[in-house]
């Protein structure tokens, strides 16, 4: 009989990948039980989401769903976003489970952060509000440059076949005239 982690093609990937989202969300969540100090709370919350941030960006993200973004700087001061993304046939071979496991805790981890935000609207802590705020940034970064990404894939599979159904009917055009 096969257990769950055996149908992961990356299961140490998988792990990671809600391992560090789950320590941000639990030290968060369970940070006050230990301890009294915010700014103790504040820092390694942050921290700890930031070490998902750059996992998720660097790491699983090209593993699990083949994908790869970051933003840049150019010489007139604008923002460029950047996509890399595995050819049709290599994202076509991903495991279906890794990539499912990869979206569903990326929403998930943003949509939780959004409540525990809430939660601290209601209690009026204010300060929290801004640990809840820097991470939830952090989780919707990942989630518009891996949207961003995995649409730009899609796109280029797009131009591509575009053009390969183009240049062979070009090419049959041709030679068909060639004989004549």
């Amino acid at each position: 009989m096969e257990t769950a982690v055996e149908n992961y093609a990356n299961p140490k990937a998988c792990f990671f990948h809600v391992l560090f989202k789950a320590s941000a969300l639990a030290f968060y969540v369970l940070s006050t039980l230990f301890f009294d100090s915010y700014v103790i709370i504040f820092v390694m919350t942050v921290l700890l989401a930031a070490l998902d941030f750059w996992v998720v960006k660097n790491v699983t993200g090209r593993i699990l769903v083949g994908l790869r973004w970051w933003n840049e700087i150019n010489d007139l001061g604008e923002s460029v976003w950047k996509f890399e993304s595995l050819d049709q046939q290599s994202l076509a071979r991903l495991n279906k489970k890794d990539s499912w496991l990869f979206w569903w805790t990326l929403y998930l981890t943003a949509a939780l952060w959004t409540l525990f935000g809430v939660f601290a609207l209601v209690r009026f802590e204010a300060d929290y509000c801004l640990v809840v705020g820097v991470c939830l940034t952090l989780s919707i970064a990942n989630i518009v440059g891996f949207t961003r990404c995995h649409k730009d894939a899609k796109k280029q599979f797009q131009q591509f076949a575009t053009q390969t159904i183009a240049s062979r009917l070009t090419s049959s055009v041709q030679s068909a005239f060639s004989v004549v």
